[in-house]
């Protein structure tokens, strides 16, 4: 058997029908190993400024990385040859290494395409090549210092107290940028002023261009179109009057002076291609054209790639195959002959481009984007289409245009008209990035002219817009802030981060942002100048071309300028420099600003302290915490029992009303009337009641639809009213984000819950209860209802059936087997294939994982059919 070790799962299904039945193909899912959080301040790495040497410690990457592992161990101990073919960039390389170091592999073979085609494939595993360690270098150096950074400078924040959550290398460069246009937006002080101009019946428009000289100035115009910008007509107006009564002098000369035409200019231009796509320029026109953020382009694009449509998607080059520009080349000969130029334009990449594979472009030519829209999703095509359109034209003739400007007089004020038309389409037939024409009539010089109207509009400066995600992917770009794969995950890190929302297609700075930025520029102002960024990115290329020692380098940076940066600004704010781990991040909340209020802790009787905290956990803007440093007791606020709480584990803790262990004490402050004790009554004149629900659990055997841990019925008290729910029994488990929604509510005579739908029906909550007890079997969780309950009505009741049975069908992703699901939905019976692991079910990547029996096949929307329908014994139907 051979083996083939890839980064993402939705190419093995191709791969394998390349490859062929003598390869297995194995997927990491991106990285597997990280940088532990052990060691000084929790970094995973040691600075060894005596040998210029970094130790790092990398560990799995969670349960996850641990179970891909084991599994690629297994893999390798079966196959006879082992090719990485991660993907072609520093990220891609440096996960290749990662895996011969954890995988244990001896004189390991890597192989690097830009397209998944089958030529492309299996040129590159026939020509194999050891591992890059240059590259490996730049992309541990770039890990390296964006965690130093982060660990090192974050904390920083925390003495803001606002809720910042975290600073980093291009993060904040970026952040800069966005709050250096706010704050000249703010400053910015409108101006009134008129744009004159006069209708003459020969048909067309023209503007005030000056007084008493003849104007001879030329457009001016970029040789190409703008990607961050939709190609719309430009906006004409006159040299800007500065005065209500200028304006209507000008009018009146206009009115009162016959007009002729001074001059007439008409001027041929050419206009060349464009480039083909590179990530960036890619993101800029998907974001201009299509209104899709950088994330939602690039998840397509690597959608497309995926499935062998398009080449790699994340570069820095410009430049296109041989192959692909002569079968370019004969597609132009066979439909479109007269676009065929002599020689193509030649296209220049970026100053410190990579340039380690081509420009983004269709992987076939003859797949023109009518051919495949059947076989995309919408979104898809329209991207594709871009693409498509965008390699095209990149090998076609200049457009041609016919430019025109008329200069007319009256009196002593010269009015100016200006008119476009192609003459000759040329590329604008694949992309059109020229504004609609506007033809002028056929004047001669000193022809009199018929004024029909005359007037000015009244209009006011405008501030500098605020960058759109495409204009700031532009900006970053230019600045050499970042690379073609961070500019993505930058833009998203800003709007998760609450630095930055998106208003009217626009990112705006928050106030948190505004803050954070104006801390750093006090603090680190060197850190969040994209000049300084810039330059360390061009050190990265250097460390990937084996010019520059990359442990020495970033040694000598963190002791020249970080570290000592770094305690300087901490000196400046009287506190002691120190990293952070998860844990401490997490509970950095209790250093932000504390107002002391009258409510007293439940557990030690100390006043509680007000924590503002913009986290999306939370109910609120703030929670409670005990002044008392050595106990730590934390409350949060909760709409559902209007009241503050103490988490489950402080409960616990705090051994009131805990004699059985499956029975635990929820206190609550709840609000009451001012009239209550001083001791339950807030700084803010707000009181609140102390009450005890009492709540008893007992295991069962439903499997928790995540974790598959069994079950509890948990009974709790809403009001005076008795309640009952299911959830997972496993306290650690149900603390983790994917555990949030594994919860069943009692409605009806049934567990439901709006995730999972129904999994058990009986005639009342004691039935179900009783026969829990009882060690009564109980019916599997299916977690297929997930899908249907949420489209079902409501009088449909979706229950699921027995233990679903393993089927020789792999799961597209993780190439486990396929369950088979028997379900109903109302009366009807219906049959689905899904992934056997639980565990990785709920994973992003497996949300499109379901096979649907549809006329004799299970079909998947994104997959197609995964074979011939079949019943089973345990069929109930």
């Amino acid at each position: 058997m051979k083996l083939l070790l890839i980064e993402s799962g939705g190419k093995i299904k191709k791969l394998k029908q390349i490859l062929g039945s003598e390869w297995t193909v194995k997927a990491t899912m991106g990285h597997v190993v990280e940088l532990a959080e052990s060691g000084e301040n929790s970094l995973g790495f040691t600075l060894d400024t005596e040998r210029n040497r970094i130790d790092c410690n990398y560990v799995p990457r969670g349960t996850r990385g641990k179970q891909i592992l084991k599994e690629l161990r297994e893999a390798v101990k079966a196959a006879s040859l082992i090719v990485l073919a991660t993907d072609a960039d520093r990220e891609g390389e440096t996960i290749a290494w990662h895996l011969v170091q954890q995988l244990k592999l001896k004189n390991p073979q890597r192989a690097v395409y830009t397209e998944i085609t089958e030529k492309a494939v299996r040129q590159a595993i026939s020509h194999t090549r050891p591992i890059d360690m240059n590259l490996v270098a730049a992309g541990r150096c770039r890990s390296v210092a964006d965690k130093l950074v982060g660990f090192m400078g974050s904390p920083l924040l925390w003495k803001l107290g606002n809720g910042a959550k975290s600073m980093g290398r291009v993060q904040s460069a970026a952040l800069h940028i966005l709050c250096i246009r706010e704050r000249e937006i703010l400053a910015f002080v409108p101006q009134d002023y008129w744009s004159v101009y006069v209708d003459y019946a020969e048909g067309f428009r023209a503007y005030y261009a000056a007084t008493a000289v003849s104007p001879d100035v030329k457009e001016k115009g970029a040789d190409t179109s703008d990607d961050a910008t939709d190609p719309k007509e430009k906006q004409v107006e006159s040299v800007r009057v500065l005065s209500q009564n200028q304006a209507d002098q000008l009018v009146a000369q206009a009115q009162s002076n016959p007009h002729h035409v001074v001059r007439v200019d008409a001027t041929t231009t050419t206009r060349r291609p464009p480039a083909p796509f590179m990530t960036s320029s890619l993101q800029q026109a998907a974001g201009s054209r299509l209104k899709y953020g950088s994330e939602k382009t690039m998840k397509l694009a690597q959608s497309l790639y995926e499935s062998g449509h398009i080449t790699y998607m994340r570069t820095d080059s410009v430049t296109l195959s041989e192959d692909f520009c002569l079968d370019t080349r004969q597609w132009l000969l066979n439909h479109d002959p007269q676009n065929v130029p002599e020689r193509v334009a030649t296209q220049k990449s970026s100053s410190g481009a990579q340039e380690a594979h081509e420009a983004i472009r269709p992987t076939h030519v003859n797949n023109t984007p009518d051919s495949l829209r059947a076989k995309l999703a919408e979104d898809e095509a329209k991207l594709y289409s871009l693409i498509w359109g965008r390699a095209i034209a990149s090998q076609c003739k200049n457009a041609q245009l016919q430019k025109t400007r008329i200069v007319t007089q009256s009196g002593t004020a010269f009015w100016q008209a200006r008119g476009q038309v192609v003459a000759f389409r040329g590329y604008t037939r694949y992309w059109n990035d020229l504004s609609k024409d506007s033809q002028l009539p056929t004047l001669q010089q000193q022809q009199k002219l018929t004024l029909e109207d005359s007037g000015s509009e009244k209009k006011q400066t405008q501030p500098p817009p605020r960058y759109t995600e495409p204009k700031l992917v532009q900006v970053m770009e230019k600045k050499g802030i970042g690379r073609p794969s961070t500019y993505a995950p930058t833009v998203k890190v800003l709007r998760e981060r609450n630095y930055a929302s998106l208003l009217k297609g626009c990112l705006q700075p928050t106030q948190l942002g505004m803050e954070v930025d104006e801390f750093l520029g006090k603090t680190l102002p060197k850190m969040i100048q994209p000049e300084f960024t810039a330059e360390m990115e061009a050190q990265l290329d250097v460390i990937a071309l084996g010019k520059q020692n990359w442990e020495k380098y970033l040694i000598n940076w963190n002791e020249t300028y970080f570290a000592p940066a770094l305690k300087a600004a901490y000196q400046s704010l009287g506190v002691t420099p120190g990293g952070a781990s998860r844990k401490s991040r997490s509970s950095s909340s209790g250093s932000k600003q504390a107002a002391l209020t009258e409510i007293h802790c439940l557990k030690c009787e100390w006043l509680m302290q007000k924590i503002s905290c913009h986290s999306e956990k939370l109910q609120s803007d703030h929670f409670l915490k005990c002044s008392n440093s050595s106990c730590g007791a934390a409350m949060f606020w909760s709409d559902k029992q209007q009241g503050y709480e103490l988490p489950y584990s402080n409960t616990q803790s705090s051994g009131q009303n805990s004699n059985s262990p499956n029975r635990r004490t929820n206190k609550t402050l709840t609000k009451t009337s001012a009239t209550k004790t001083r001791r339950a009554q807030n700084t803010d004149g707000t009181s609140y009641q102390e009450s005890s629900n009492p709540q008893a659990a007992t295991t069962i055997q439903y499997p928790c639809p995540v974790c598959a841990q069994p079950l509890e019925i948990y009974e709790y008290k809403k009001g005076n009213e008795l309640k009952q729910m299911l959830r997972c029994s496993d306290p650690l488990k149900r603390k983790e984000d994917d555990h949030k929604q594994a919860v069943y509510f009692a409605s009806k005579g049934v567990f439901w819950s709006p995730l999972h739908g129904e999994i058990v029906k009986s005639n009342s909550h004691e039935q179900v209860a009783s026969s829990a007890k009882s060690n009564q079997p109980s019916r599997p969780v299916n977690n297929t209802s997930t899908s249907v309950s949420k489209n079902a009505k409501d009088s449909e009741t979706i229950t699921s059936l027995p233990v679903p049975n393993l089927t020789e069908h792999l799961c597209p992703v993780c190439q486990k087997p396929l369950e088979l699901y028997n379900y109903t939905k109302g009366n009807e019976p219906h049959q689905m294939l899904r992934c056997s692991d639980a565990s990785v079910r709920r994973e992003v990547d497996h949300k499109d994982v379901a096979f649907f029996a549809s006329r004799g096949v299970f079909w998947s929307p994104k997959y197609g059919e995964a074979g011939s329908q079949t019943k089973t014994a345990n069929d109930a139907f």
